[in-house]
This record gives structure tokens, C-alpha cells and sequence, in this order.
């Protein structure tokens, strides 16, 4: 009767273990997964000096390209780069990338400002007036379609319900 009463216990003390690093793990995963923001800092130049190329001084500017591109980050580029060529650079669109609202921040004197790009539009109809000239120190976010939030919502949940299976399946519970 002891030897039976012993073993029940660890098995509870093996289930509360067990438990209690389940929800450690989801826990760290839940955490884990957070959003951060990106400020340029306001001490980083715009331009960059390259030299001198066939007789004429070249310049780069750097520009940042965030958000649902292939490889998003800081881009040194010639300062006549384009928005389309700084697009390229970055691997181009993710496939759940919002091409109707891509927004390019601009530091002014005024502060910022927020220029709306519909690359959608643009690759339909090819208008070059629909894409703005790139200026040294401008920020482009591409957002995500409601697709993406959506498959993200879904994951939480499909995460949330694979954790209370393995609880059910730990503590037997019916």
C-alpha cells in the first residue's frame, strides 16, 4: 500500500514538472515574439562621401527599408538610387507585403513626413509618376496585408491549443 501511494505521488510531482515547464515554454514562446521599433537615430548622416568617380564627386545616402521584404535593413546607396532599385536591394515584396500602401517616412525640419506609395498601382499600369524620388535619410515600411495578421492570429491560437493538449495529455484530465 505504500509502495502505491509512493508512486502515485511521483507520478503527480512528474505531471506538475512536466506542467510547469509547459507553461514556462509557452511562456518564453508568447514572450518572445515581440514587436520592436525602429528609430533611426538622428546622429547618423544622411549622406556619405564615396570620392571621386570619372571626374565627379559621389555622394551615397542612407536609407532604411523595413517591414515585408526579404531583407529589410540599413542600405547605403548612390544618392540618385531609386525607391525601385532600393526595393530590389531589399529582395524585393514578401508575398503577404500590402503593395497599395507602402509608406515612405521622410525627416523634414517640420518633422516628419508620410508619403503613400501604391506600388500595385504602378506595376498595373508602369505611371513613373506614381513612385517618389528618394531622399538621403528616408524610411520605407511595408506593411503587411490582413492575410498576415490574420496567419499570425492563427498561429497564437494553433500555439495555445497544442499547449492544452499536451496539458490534457499530462494530467489526464477528460
Amino acid at each position: 500500500m505504500f509502495r502505491m501511494l509512493h508512486k502515485l505521488k511521483r507520478e503527480d510531482n512528474v505531471k506538475r514538472l512536466l506542467l510547469v515547464f509547459l507553461l514556462i515554454s509557452f511562456s518564453l514562446v508568447l514572450f518572445s515574439q515581440q514587436t520592436i521599433n525602429f528609430t533611426p537615430s538622428s546622429n547618423i548622416s544622411a549622406y556619405t562621401y564615396e570620392g571621386i568617380r570619372s571626374g565627379v564627386e559621389k555622394l551615397k545616402m542612407n536609407n532604411y527599408i523595413l517591414g515585408q521584404v526579404y531583407k529589410p535593413g540599413l542600405y547605403t546607396v548612390p544618392d540618385d538610387t531609386d525607391f525601385l532599385t532600393l526595393l530590389s536591394l531589399a529582395g524585393g515584396p514578401k508575398e503577404d507585403a500590402k503593395l497599395t500602401k507602402i509608406r515612405i517616412v521622410r525627416p523634414s525640419s517640420e518633422g516628419e513626413k508620410v508619403i503613400w506609395v501604391n506600388f500595385k498601382k504602378y506595376l498595373e499600369t508602369g505611371d513613373p509618376t506614381l513612385i517618389p524620388e528618394l531622399k538621403p535619410g528616408d524610411t520605407i515600411v511595408v506593411s503587411g496585408t490582413i492575410f498576415y495578421a490574420v496567419s499570425k492570429v492563427a498561429k497564437f491560437l494553433s500555439d495555445i491549443t497544442i499547449a492544452l493538449g499536451v496539458y490534457n495529455i499530462i494530467t489526464g484530465f477528460k
